[in-house]
């Protein structure tokens, strides 16, 4: 594939679009309960918003990423953000909560489209240490989204009212729809495109026992990221009573350590290989896993451990993250869009069952956080075991 797209303008296309769903995920946090009052519902009801856009954002992937192997990626990223934004404007102008649950419905199905694309666009562009060094850098920029959204929505609904922010994203969407039209240009050249069955094309890659193993480390990863996201708030404000205030500043301090840990997995991949770099974020999870633990067995909850060992399962996640979504999609330059999408859908799948197992455990000590880190750890590290006991094979032309 070539190579010949700068890499700046690329980065800048990839955070657009895929921060357009990152924002769309947690803007409306802070304007919850003015929307309960308006749509006369319990504030506790609005967590279905969530679930009603997440649950299409992932599964849409599917689709998505096989349809841009066949079709291109340009055409299938403007089906997709039309599709957001006829879900931005039901959200939008709804007056009744049923239909802004559909609306936030047709959103997630939609920019379901950015979420594949953040994976494939640089397969299709790079290989080698540039693909790490090009995720590693989309990593690291698309880590602003989640803490702008929820300041700027604040913000919003505060001056303007909670349908500002939502005023807001399709003013936003409509930005990124002219940004794609005007700057995007194909990566997907018609002669690398594949014309056959999603059966086909999924069962080839899913059939790559290497891809299984980098799959497994990666869902297992965001998993212990998502549980920890899913828990903090009730430890640090249910346990120990800290003010909302500090509770939101601690929430985002383990955020800088994937950032750390995004800008390492390139600089350690460059320096030594790929291998290395998985090597060393597997062993910042369990470090991280275990500081949460350990306390928690003996009862205690506290800040400093709970941040600490968070912060350090962070910077482990961001060491693996591009090393093994490069790893992951290299084999495929021309099944990108359908390595992307198992990637993406399957760790949006992972996260929300490690969630909800979350869910049914005891808040009373930092230990079944602790416990949910280190198993999902494991597991990473029996992702990596797999990986590293196949020869990476070489991408075949399908027989259609």
């Amino acid at each position: 594939m070539s190579s010949s797209v700068p890499l700046a303008r690329l980065t800048f296309l990839i955070v657009v679009l895929t921060g357009l769903g990152q924002m769309t995920q947690t803007l409306y946090v802070p304007s919850i309960g003015h929307m309960a009052k308006d749509f006369l519902v319990d504030p506790a009801s609005l967590q279905a918003v969530m679930a009603c856009y997440l649950i299409p954002y992932g599964l849409s992937q599917f689709v998505y990423g096989t349809l841009s192997d066949r079709f291109g990626r340009k055409p299938i990223i403007m089906v997709g953000l039309v599709i957001y934004l006829m879900g931005t404007l039901l959200a939008l102008f709804a007056h009744e909560y049923s239909l802004f649950l559909a609306g936030s419905f047709i959103q997630g199905l939609g920019i379901g489209c950015g979420g594949v694309m953040s994976r494939t666009l640089t397969r299709d562009c790079f290989e080698g240490k540039a693909l790490h060094k090009a995720n590693s850098l989309v990593s690291m920029c698309l880590m602003f989204s989640p803490l702008i959204a929820p300041v700027l929505g604040g913000y919003l609904t505060s001056v303007f009212g909670w349908r500002s922010g939502y005023l807001f994203l399709a003013l936003f969407g409509a930005a990124v729809v002219i940004a794609m039209m005007s700057w995007f240009v194909e990566t997907l050249p018609a002669s690398a495109r594949k014309n056959e069955r999603v059966s086909d094309s999924y069962r080839y890659v899913l059939g790559n026992r290497r891809f299984q193993g980098y799959l497994i480390c990666l869902v297992a990863t965001f998993a212990g990221v998502a549980v920890f996201e899913a828990a903090a708030g009730v430890l640090l404000g249910g346990t120990l009573h800290l003010k909302p205030t500090l509770v939101s500043i601690l929430f985002i301090v383990p955020i800088p350590g994937y950032l750390a840990g995004a800008a390492l997995s390139s600089m350690i991949a460059s320096r030594w290989n790929e291998n290395r770099a998985l090597n060393f974020g597997l062993f910042a999870i369990v470090a991280g896993a275990l500081v949460v633990l350990i306390p928690g067995a003996f009862g205690h909850t506290t800040v400093l451990t709970l941040i600490g060992g968070a912060t350090t399962y962070f910077l482990g996640a961001g060491i693996l993250f591009p090393a093994a979504t490069t790893g992951a999609v290299s084999p495929f330059p021309y099944h990108a869009g359908t390595a992307g999408a198992v990637l993406g859908g399957m760790q949006n799948l992972g996260a929300g069952l490690a969630t909800m197992a979350a869910s049914f455990m005891p808040a009373d000590n930092q230990m079944p956080l602790g416990i949910l880190m280190l198993v999902a750890s494991v597991f990473a590290m029996l992702g990596l075991r797999r990986v590293h006991h196949n020869v990476p094979p070489q991408e075949m032309p399908l027989t259609v």
